[in-house]
């Protein structure tokens, strides 16, 4: 037996249905994916990484937003709950109830197994078009390991790897610094 085909929403329906859901869902053309939990260690990782940043930014003119935060990629309309946002400056928002970032500087995604293939691919092409985003970073869960991407002009981005729990990275683009040992405070990983 086939499986029903789910409707198409629109954008307006979409952004009617996350005003009233409890589960939160990405969305593309159409399309709705739902938001799944995350384990202890991805967790762990982002609340690390969070005070680390925020720590560093709570007296500049940065905002720090965590997974609640809603980003919309105007180019292709991908709407998508990244772990971590930043934005220095005024934040610039789609709706008047300020739920949908429109100029993100900083995005972190902590990488699990099911969706590490699409943070590194096409959701990492869609965020490509924030023309706003200067730094992307992909943080591993089971490794000390952070793939740093950097924009490199209007068409280019830089990788660079950081491993291991003496690393440190710098994001230019909000003068901050992370260090690897911080973000995997608490998660069991090998040195």
């Amino acid at each position: 037996m086939a499986a029903e085909p789910h409707p198409r929403l629109s954008e307006e329906e979409y952004l009617r249905l996350e005003r009233e859901s409890e589960v939160r869902h990405e969305y593309l053309a159409g399309e709705i994916v739902a938001m799944v939990g995350a384990s202890k260690d991805h967790n762990r990782i982002v609340t690390s990484t969070s005070f680390a940043l925020y720590a560093q930014l709570r007296r500049r003119p940065c905002d720090l937003f965590s997974n609640g935060m809603r980003v919309r990629v105007s180019l292709s309309g991908l709407y998508a709950y990244p772990d971590l946002t930043v934005v220095c400056g005024d934040p610039l928002f789609f709706e008047e109830d300020a739920n949908t970032l429109l100029n993100p500087t900083v995005i972190i995604e902590v990488l699990s197994p099911s969706t590490e293939g699409y943070d590194r691919g096409k959701k990492f092409q869609h965020y490509r078009g924030l023309r706003s985003l200067k730094e992307y970073l992909l943080i591993s869960q089971d490794t000390y390991h952070i793939d740093h991407f950097v924009r490199q002009g209007e068409i280019g981005w830089l990788l660079t790897e950081y491993d291991g729990p003496a690393a440190t990275l710098d994001l230019a683009s909000i003068d901050c610094t992370l260090a690897l040992a911080d973000v995997y405070e608490k998660v069991d990983l090998p040195s």
